[in-house]
């Protein structure tokens, strides 16, 4: 179930006027608009706000023509400007911050799917600066959104209710605030409305900004289109959504929960397999030691394992660098690009446990051999923040390896089975993250891998294993799919 596609459409329900049944004694929203367009005008002759630059006083009819969509004759269109203030916020500087007061600044990052995280990385000023930049404190019921985002990514125009809280809050640049001109809009049903896939839509395709960053305006943000039911049907709808939404939690968790069961799962499957638990020994295999005299003659062959006390019979420990040569990538300028030639790897194109070339860069000319990968490699991002990421390399054409990106390149595939080197990495990626996010910026080294301890099981065991591991994930995976 696409718990999120469910939402979605649940909110858009709502906004058409489809969640919940018109009650013929509901006030019109019409005559709603009406108060709240008096309150709107005192509020400017008082001074309290300003008139819009860009927007003229409205007409007392005003007409919406090219509506989005039908909706209930006792319901009614009007722009967000007609029912909410739009507040900008302030610039606050780097070296004004402290680390603690009662005056906190409200980030981008404090405004994230939706919810406002406030004890996440806080960012606090002096009550002095708290006081001189007080046109910029938050009130309880505001709307806030956030306007700046990755261009095209739609990974913005998150929106929240500030909710009552005793710290002060302070508006910082790049996140916008709505405020209602009158409390017969209801808040949380303004919210809902924001979040829809329509709004979303509609905002978006005002997106501005350079090749990266996109910006949401609040010019554009004010003239977005809304439909507006009476109050008390206002009131119904947010019940109704809240009460679906509260059911897509339980599922979600359930979800979530089980999603963490197959992950333990797997994660258990795996060490059993690397230490000879999952599947019988066979004794007329050839034993893993013989495979390790083919390799190298010289390696350190024994029985012992900090895991399990001892291995099964015909295995040897060994570590991983016995077996596999990890050789790094090359360091490529971004001149070296090409449109076409020899494709080059990056961290990017490892994804879902393969490599992608789709979109990659290429390069030209004679590049040093140990840079080259083959068929069967199993590549491994070796810093930022998908350290530990891996995909096996499936193409015949030859591709150069980018620095940063390792190759676990099989020394001997007649005494380690390719499927069952993956096999192994796979079980190792905790440890993996665990070593690469213990300094300030996750990396791990070909020296700290090739240290592993590796339990070798015999070619044949190594197989079986690799099936079974297999046909038992496969299982998980349909489990994984149908939630």
């Amino acid at each position: 179930m696409d718990t999120k596609k469910l939402r979605q459409k649940i909110l858009d329900l709502a906004i058409r006027g489809k969640l919940v049944p018109q009650d013929p004694s509901d006030e019109p929203a019409s005559v709603l608009l009406e108060r709240i367009k008096a309150e709107k005008e005192r509020l400017i002759k008082e001074g309290k706000i300003k008139r819009s630059k860009k927007t003229t006083k409205t007409s007392d009819t005003p007409h919406y023509g090219n509506v989005p969509f039908e909706i209930p004759d006792n319901w009614e269109w009007c722009k967000l400007g007609d029912i909410v203030d739009f507040q900008g916020g302030y610039a606050y500087k780097s070296n004004t911050y402290v680390n603690q007061s009662d005056w906190q600044v409200i980030r981008i990052g404090n405004v994230k799917n939706d919810n406002l995280v406030l004890d996440t990385q806080p960012v606090f000023v002096e009550e002095v600066i708290g006081r001189e930049t007080k046109k910029y404190l938050l009130q309880k019921d505001d709307i806030l959104f956030t306007m700046t985002g990755t261009k095209g990514k739609r990974d913005y125009f998150y929106s929240v209710k500030v909710p009552s809280v005793k710290k002060k809050l302070l508006l910082n640049q790049r996140v916008g605030c709505l405020r209602r001109f009158s409390s017969e809009v209801n808040i949380d049903f303004l919210c809902f409305a924001l979040k829809g896939e329509y709004v979303l839509d509609a905002i978006f395709s005002t997106e501005t900004g350079n090749v990266s960053q996109g910006n949401i305006g609040s010019e554009n943000t004010l003239n977005l289109n809304i439909a507006i039911p009476p109050l008390a049907e206002q009131r119904r709808i947010v019940s109704e959504i809240e009460r679906w939404f509260s059911l897509i939690d339980i599922i979600e968790n359930g979800k979530q929960d089980l999603q963490t069961t197959i992950k333990q799962a797997k994660n258990k499957i795996l060490d059993l397999a690397i230490h000879g638990k999952l599947v019988p020994q066979d004794p007329n295999d050839e034993p893993a030691s013989e495979l390790l005299k083919r390799i190298k003659p010289k390696a350190e062959i024994t029985c012992d394992n900090a895991h399990y006390t001892n291995l099964p019979a015909g295995w040897a420990m060994c570590k991983l660098s016995d077996l596999c040569r990890i050789e790094n990538g090359f360091a490529f300028s971004s001149d070296d690009y090409k449109s076409q030639g020899i494709p080059l790897v990056r961290i990017s194109n490892i994804t879902h446990n393969t490599i992608d070339i789709t979109d990659c860069a290429y390069i030209e000319g004679i590049t040093d051999d140990k840079f080259k990968i083959s068929k069967g490699d199993l590549l491994i991002a070796m810093s930022g923040a998908t350290t530990g990421k891996m995909g096996v390399y499936p193409f015949d054409e030859t591709a150069y390896l980018n620095q940063r990106v390792g190759n676990i390149k099989i020394l001997n595939k007649f005494s380690l089975y390719p499927n069952y080197r993956n096999t192994y990495m796979q079980s190792k990626v905790d440890e993996i993250l665990k070593i690469a996010y213990g300094g300030a910026q996750p990396n791990i080294s070909a020296s700290i891998i090739g240290n592993f301890d590796f339990p070798l099981p015999p070619y044949k065991e190594q197989i079986r294993i690799v099936e079974t591991v297999q046909r038992i994930f496969d299982q998980l995976d349909v489990i994984t799919e149908s939630l």
